[in-house]
């Protein structure tokens, strides 16, 4: 048995990822699974909010603290469940934010072997101030804070745009292009990023 597609969707917060997996899902015939990193925060966070929900912490930590002791372990189980999917021969829509070296390398490492499908996902920065200021449920600025990073790559198999296509249009053209069976291999053209320690 074949492993399964990993569709990699890489773009900023509420560049319309998201939108775009559900479309794919209701229009693919074949089964795919969408995976998100969003959930897995977010089922974290439930997970201690109703069995602590009288906690209360005597000490505030540094987000830097917070982020290697909680966030990079999550990314990481995220990763191996994408990579579990995969050796299931389930294909995965993978969607999320890599905003740093040591994540990136992360999912390199773990990934890169992998059939990847690599797509980007486009908005233009005042679009994506106007999306964030009309959900309400994200910082003002947390897109265009990831922009550069975000879309530093020169090349993908795919690109979108959803501030041109619907999310049903985005989500068509990336089915089409599974099911041409055209060659997906631009991720793996990719290197691991060298982290400076500070």
């Amino acid at each position: 048995m074949e492993r399964g597609l990993i569709i990699f969707l890489n773009g900023t917060s509420s560049s319309g990822k998201t939108s775009i997996s559900m479309e794919m899902k209701k229009q693919g015939d074949i089964p795919l699974h969408h995976l998100s990193v969003d959930q897995f925060f977010q089922n974290y966070d439930q997970f201690i909010d109703s069995t602590y929900p009288d906690m209360k912490p005597t000490r505030e930590l540094e987000p830097h603290m917070m982020t290697g002791i909680l966030f990079d372990p999550i990314v990481s189980l995220f990763y191996s469940t994408i990579k579990l999917f995969s050796e299931m021969g389930l294909n995965v829509i993978v969607d999320t934010v890599i905003t740093n070296d040591e994540w990136f390398n992360g999912f390199y490492d773990l990934l890169s072997d992998y059939p990847i499908l690599f797509v980007g996902v486009h908005c233009s920065k005042e679009e994506l101030t106007r999306r964030e200021q009309s959900r309400g449920d994200r910082a003002i600025g947390l897109a265009h804070s990831q922009f550069d990073y975000i879309y530093a790559y020169d090349e993908y198999d795919l690109e979108v745009n959803t501030e041109e296509l619907s999310s049903a249009d985005c989500a068509a053209k990336i089915l089409d292009y599974i099911n041409s069976e055209q060659k997906y291999s631009v991720f793996k053209k990719l290197s691991r990023r060298e982290v400076t320690l500070s």
